[in-house]
């Protein structure tokens, strides 16, 4: 017998097959040509100028920094074992570990961008230590400066500035006596017998590291997540609390991109993002991998078992146990936009291939306050910076909601909320007041076989402002003068609340660019009429809205209307946000006051006083609406123009 087999030229084997990435085989196999990688080269050229590459000396500090914490960390959880009078075996092996997450640890971080940092502790180590020994620790470091901590948020965290590096610091404890250096956090064992905060908290380090593992070349992933990052921020649809997509979502958008064309270059990867993604079949979910089930009884998106998960309208799946959909802010208006980012981008990426277009068209923003004839702008004000920042967050974790209302509206085809907020002037110059401002655009949908569209939206308006002010007062954030204020204006009259840079960025866009081309029927969308066919005055007011409580309004409820009207044969759609007769208003003050806070004092507000001029638009400051009973009693304001 031989001792090694003989190998004839005709029984050699065949080489395996290429590895598989995610749940299906690659779409194309097809290596790079040369001009893809020239096409590569120009693109990278084209980030540069953006900011979104770090430099060496940068990436440098960084790292500097986070073996600073790490060692801090360590040293931390020795003290804490000495005074548990752990044995020395043990506190010499104790351990500790900081992990990070998110755009750092995806490598694909902008300069200046903060780090997702992770505590892992062992057993021994508590919550209450973390946030108190520890907190003093870092409180005593030279380096450490903004030190706050956010114990009761959903994923308990203390934020910091470490020699000028923004960082946020979550913790997690595991199941184990000791932390080895080489601990892999990818494990599903370590979840057992761990509480929900920690789970929640070891989260993102498992989402980040698994989809390292599931692309077939993580340079190229991170070089087209850095453009796709950049065009979604640039195209104002990078916000997960608005209901866009947030940087996990766009990472797992990419992988899944990279799974199906693994041997491809960044500029491909690019063309083909688009290329799939404006042809997905939504909800068909995004999955990088197959759920897996642990039988550690942690909940899990699964439509099957959660009636609520069908609901779910742009679902994209993380990878790691217990899968989460990443997108369930999305709403039927963010999805219908997004998806036409998708088309346009294919558009722009298809001309860069044929030599048509540079790289630098596909990171120019469109001109929102160009898109639309009509707006909601939703005003967020505080008498300090400090209670603005806190007011502001809050009120922009609802806006969602707000639009999601809108859009259950017949009459509204499309609510657009820009994620970017803008400084907003002040009413009165001689008060200390700081305002933000949002800004929606509306499409609105012509009725069938009328002339006149009435559309009541008090009670979208109201429920939203009424969510914001009962969570501000059950959380006791609210303080005296947070004020939230909606007004419609339409497209000519932004100028007197935004700056003419800002209104004029991008106008080169034409309408025809920049129109959704699911709502080009004109027969539907009301913001196809041209500007010069608008003759007639919009007597357009404020809703200046405070915490209200009492019987619920009606959608009939009078306070709010957005009205069209005929002039001579031209279409005109006129929005006007109304505030019922003050004189009629019963009740007192006491009434506004939500009766799950009443130790909070409100004082009525100042009579009427004109804040702003809006071309013959009127702003004026009003009193609380009448609310239950009282409201019923109010004639209806909708008026023909």
């Amino acid at each position: 017998m031989m001792p090694f087999p003989v190998t004839t030229l005709g029984s050699q084997r065949t080489p395996p097959p290429p590895k598989l990435y995610g749940i299906s085989s690659p779409i194309s196999l097809a290596a790079p040509k040369e001009t893809d990688c020239i096409l590569t080269q120009k693109l990278i050229e084209t980030l540069k100028p953006f900011g979104v590459l770090e430099e060496e000396e940068e990436l440098q500090r960084r790292i500097l920094i986070l073996e600073k914490l790490n060692n801090l960390v360590k040293e931390w959880i020795r003290e804490i074992s000495e005074s548990k009078s752990l044995p020395p075996a043990i506190i010499e092996n104790v351990g500790g570990k900081i992990f990070t997450f998110g755009s750092y640890r995806l490598g694909v971080h902008t300069k200046g961008a903060d780090i997702d940092a992770l505590c892992v502790a062992p057993r021994h180590v508590d919550r209450s230590d973390f946030f108190t020994s520890f907190y003093a620790k870092l409180k005593l470091h030279e380096e450490v400066k903004d030190l706050r901590a956010v114990e009761e948020a959903f994923v308990p965290v203390i934020r910091l500035c470490f020699d000028g590096i923004e960082i946020d610091i979550l913790f997690a404890r595991l199941a184990l006596q000791t932390i080895p250096e080489d601990l892999d956090l990818r494990d599903d064992s370590l979840l057992k017998n761990l509480d929900i905060r920690c789970i929640r908290s070891l989260n993102g380090c498992r989402v980040t590291d698994e989809i390292l593992h599931l692309v077939p070349n993580i340079d190229n992933f991170r070089l087209t997540l850095r453009a796709i990052k950049l065009w979604a921020k640039c195209h104002n649809i990078y916000s997960n609390i608005l209901g866009f997509l947030g940087g996990v979502s766009w990472a797992m958008l990419v992988a899944r991109t990279c799974q199906l064309y693994p041997n491809a270059v960044a500029s491909t990867l690019v063309r083909k993002f688009f290329l799939v993604f404006s042809e997905w079949e939504w909800p068909n979910p995004v999955l990088l991998k197959e759920p897996e089930e642990q039988n550690l009884n942690l909940p899990v998106w699964d439509p099957r078992v959660n009636p609520s998960d069908r609901y779910h309208l742009m679902p994209i799946i993380t990878p790691a146990y217990p899968q989460q959909n990443s997108t369930y802010n999305v709403s039927v208006s963010t999805r219908m936009v997004m998806i036409e980012e998708f088309k346009q981008g294919l558009a722009i990426t298809h001309e860069i291939l044929l030599s048509k277009a540079e790289w630098s068209k596909l990171f120019e923003a469109p001109s929102f306050f160009q898109k639309y004839k009509h707006y909601i702008v939703l005003l967020a004000s505080a008498p300090t910076e400090k209670q603005r920042l806190e007011w502001v967050g809050l009120v922009e974790s609802k806006i969602r909601i707000l639009v999601g209302s809108l859009e259950k509206n017949e009459f509204i085809t499309l609510a657009h909320v820009n994620p970017q907020s803008f400084p907003a002037p002040k009413e009165n110059p001689d008060k200390e007041e700081f305002c933000t401002m949002w800004v929606i655009g509306l499409v609105l949908k012509k009725p069938e076989n009328s002339e006149v569209l009435s559309i009541d939206l008090t009670y979208d308006i109201q429920s939203f402002t009424d969510t914001v002010y009962r969570q501000a007062i059950n959380s006791k954030m609210f303080e005296m003068d947070m004020k939230i204020d909606a007004m419609h204006l339409r497209r000519k009259e932004l100028h007197q609340l935004l700056p003419n840079h800002v209104l004029q960025k991008n106008k080169t866009h034409s309408m025809e660019d920049v129109r959704l081309t699911a709502l080009n029927d004109s027969s539907l969308d009301s913001s196809a009429d041209s500007e010069s066919s608008v003759s007639v005055p919009s007597p357009t007011s404020t809703v200046k809205t405070g915490p209200v409580t009492g019987a619920s309004q009606g959608r009939h409820s009078p306070a709010l209307a957005v009205m069209a009207a005929s002039a001579t044969s031209v279409q005109v759609t006129e929005v006007t946000l109304q505030q019922a007769n003050p004189s009629e208003s019963s009740g007192g003050v006491s009434e506004s006051i939500p009766p799950t806070a009443p130790q909070v004092a409100i004082s009525p507000p100042p009579k009427p006083t004109i804040t702003r001029l809006v071309s013959s638009t009127l702003l004026v400051n009003h009193p609380p609406r009448p609310s239950g009973a009282t409201a019923t009693n109010i004639a209806n304001p909708i008026v023909g123009v």
